[in-house]
C-alpha cells in the first residue's frame, strides 16, 4: 500500500520536476529549488499525511519544476512537511512528507 501511495504522489506532485531535471548523478527523483539559499536539493517522496500540524508550501516553478522559500538550516524549514496545490486552482489539496536531501547544490 505504501508503494502505491508513493507512486501516486510522485506522479501527481513531482512529475513536472522529474520531467524538467535530474538529481545529482542523473538519478530520476524530485528536485526542489530553495529560494533563500539559491540551491537545489534532491528529495524522495515518503508518504502522504493528513492535514494536521504545520506544513511548508511547495510550489511549481524554478528550474527544477518545484520550489520553496526555505530549506535545511533555514528558520521556516519544516523538515520536508509539504502542502501543495496539485490542481493549480489555488486550493491546497496535498499534504505529504518529502525530505530534502543535503547537501544542496548549484543547478539541477
Amino acid at each position: 500500500m505504501l508503494f502505491g501511495v508513493m507512486t501516486v504522489l510522485v506522479l501527481a506532485v513531482a512529475a513536472p520536476a522529474l520531467a524538467n531535471g535530474n538529481g545529482r548523478g542523473g538519478e530520476r527523483q524530485p528536485v526542489v529549488y530553495v529560494e533563500s539559499q539559491d540551491l537545489f536539493y534532491d528529495s524522495v517522496v515518503v508518504t502522504d499525511v493528513p492535514n494536521k500540524g504545520s506544513f511548508q508550501l511547495l510550489e511549481m516553478g524554478g528550474a527544477s519544476g518545484l520550489m520553496t522559500e526555505f530549506g535545511p538550516g533555514d528558520v521556516g524549514y519544516l523538515g520536508g512537511r509539504w502542502k501543495f496545490d496539485s490542481n493549480g486552482d489555488g486550493t491546497i489539496d496535498k499534504y505529504f512528507i518529502c525530505p530534502l536531501l543535503g547537501p544542496g547544490y548549484e543547478g539541477p
